[in-house]
């Protein structure tokens, strides 16, 4: 097929060859299958076709083994023989060993370009999810987010986001009346969180410059689909922030990318590897979200694949929208496996050739059951089908490979030097130091006064110039006899006995009218 992938089958032992459509490859796909069974070499020689098409591909490399993608097959690999007896088996004819064009990007800056993003970027929903925080704390967090908008505040990294939440524990008083309650207990949980991701090295994702997604859809210059490889090998420590970041990608893209309808071939493949981590314990508010980017995001012209090892572990909305799917063995070891191993293939069109539970779980290593769209978006009949082999190196390159990758990459100078300009830490940073400033002058301003209040008091003029005593206060002289007399009747009627006299002769005078 000149506009498909090959993926494997064929020969005597198997149905025909199978191929993912490229017309159909933006309806999304499923990798399934137990520990050891040959997810990883499915992933690479999907990641190979897309390529090989001219669609460019974006996977995380759990394990490592994925950076062998830079690096040719070679015969001196030991199982060469093996590699070459099966694409015999299976007709691959024009077998060959070859290297692809390889972009390596690692969050922490160590295995790869720097990726990173804003604090605005990512939002409060998904900075929620990766903090675990409770209702309460994210209501908080949303308001923050509010606030940077109306205050024109930019976050872009961690400081920018817990100076931010200082503000609003400082002035909750105030804020509590417009938004709610405010409690410092919650602002202080969320800092703690915060803490908590800093101490793992999660500050390095938040920043600038934020990762430009054109970088991520670039072609080679022989017309091969650039493949970007996440290392994730030390990533997978912390398990929520590989889920949050890989579905904040999704995001970005559903959320920049034009809608292209349906194109012949992919503008994008995303691969989602571990992709339980998504979804165990997450919020149905967080599940929602995927549902949308996943049914949405093919007139993107994106095709997401996920990478796990049970089709249980994608809640049913999301696995419905799945329809190209490689299923590799399934061991039904307890009754909630035998389970899911019947739903498993439940989910595919029969074919009366074979029993596809018991082929499900039969099926050997480097084996699976595939059923690919064809015409219209129609399942094909399940097959079983021995998976072609990789021409790429089969597990991982050397650190001095890696480095000559990364050193070769125009990228570098672009994501190597981190930015820091000015956003919302050093706009409340500057707006408390003004603060403080007035807050100093009034003081000094008051104290100034009061000064000044002495002074007058203690008769000293506003000029600074000291009153002497003889002019600051007349002598006193000896009232004369008149005057005695004056202030001795005035004292007099002041008293009770005087107000009692006044009210006398005022009341005879109204009398008398």
């Amino acid at each position: 097929m000149e506009n498909g992938v090959f993926v494997g089958g064929g020969g005597p032992e198997y149905g025909e060859k199978q191929w993912l459509d490229l017309k159909y490859a933006n309806r999304h796909g499923l990798v399934a299958g137990a520990t050891g069974t040959g997810k990883t070499v499915t992933l690479q020689i999907l990641a190979e076709g897309f390529s090989a098409q001219g669609v460019p591909v974006f996977l995380s490399d759990v394990k490592g083994d994925l950076s062998g993608l830079a690096r040719p097959g070679s015969e001196a690999f030991k199982l060469h023989g093996a590699f070459t007896e099966r694409a015999g088996k299976i007709g691959f004819d024009d077998y060959a060993y070859s290297a692809f064009p390889a972009t390596f990007w690692d969050l922490f800056g160590q295995e790869g370009h720097p990726v990173r993003t804003t604090v605005a970027e990512m939002g409060p929903l998904l900075i929620s999810r990766l903090l675990e925080l409770s209702e309460a704390q994210e209501g908080i967090l949303n308001i923050a987010f509010r606030l940077a908008d109306e205050e024109g505040l930019p976050l872009l990294d961690l400081k920018d986001l817990q100076a931010l939440l200082v503000w609003v524990g400082e002035n909750r008083a105030d804020l509590s009346l417009r938004y709610g309650n405010i409690s410092v207990q919650s602002v202080g949980a969320i800092q703690r969180r915060l803490l908590v991701l800093e101490n793992q090295g999660g500050a390095g994702i938040f920043g600038e410059p934020a990762l430009d997604l054109a970088d991520m859809m670039r072609l080679a210059p022989d017309g091969r689909g650039q493949i970007n490889i996440l290392a994730a090998s030390t990533l997978m420590a912390s398990p929520r922030l590989y889920a949050t970041f890989l579905l904040w990608l999704l995001s970005e893209l559903f959320e920049e990318l034009p809608e292209v309808g349906d194109p012949d071939k992919p503008r994008l493949v995303f691969f989602f590897d571990e992709a339980h981590l998504l979804f165990d314990d997450a919020p149905k508010a967080l599940v929602d979200k995927v549902e949308q980017v996943a049914r949405l995001i093919r007139s993107k012209g994106v095709g997401v694949y996920f990478i796990t090892q049970n089709p249980d572990d994608i809640p049913e909305d999301i696995l419905g929208q799945l329809g190209n799917r490689v299923q590799h063995a399934l061991r039904a070891f307890t009754a909630r496996d035998r389970k899911a191993l019947k739903l498993a293939a439940e989910t595919y069109r029969e074919n009366p050739a074979f029993d596809t539970e018991a082929a499900i779980r039969e099926v050997g290593v480097g084996e699976a059951v595939t059923s690919m769209l064809e015409k219209k978006g129609v399942p094909g009949v399940v097959q079983r089908t021995l998976i072609r082999p990789p021409s790429s190196q089969l597990g991982p390159i050397s650190a001095e490979e890696r480095a000559q990758v990364i050193a070769a990459s125009d990228l570098g100078a672009k994501y190597a030097q981190t930015l820091d300009r000015r956003s919302a830490h050093e706009i409340l940073r500057d707006r408390a130091a003004q603060a403080a400033a007035a807050a100093e002058e009034a003081e000094a301003r008051e104290e100034e006064l009061e000064a000044q209040e002495r002074e007058y008091k203690a008769a000293r003029r506003y000029t600074g110039g000291r009153v002497s005593r003889s002019t600051a206060r007349p002598l006193r002289r000896e009232p004369s006899f008149g005057e005695a007399m004056t202030k001795m009747v005035a004292k007099e009627l002041t008293g009770t006995t005087g107000r009692r006299l006044v009210r006398g002769i005022l009341g005879g005078l109204f009398k008398a009218r």
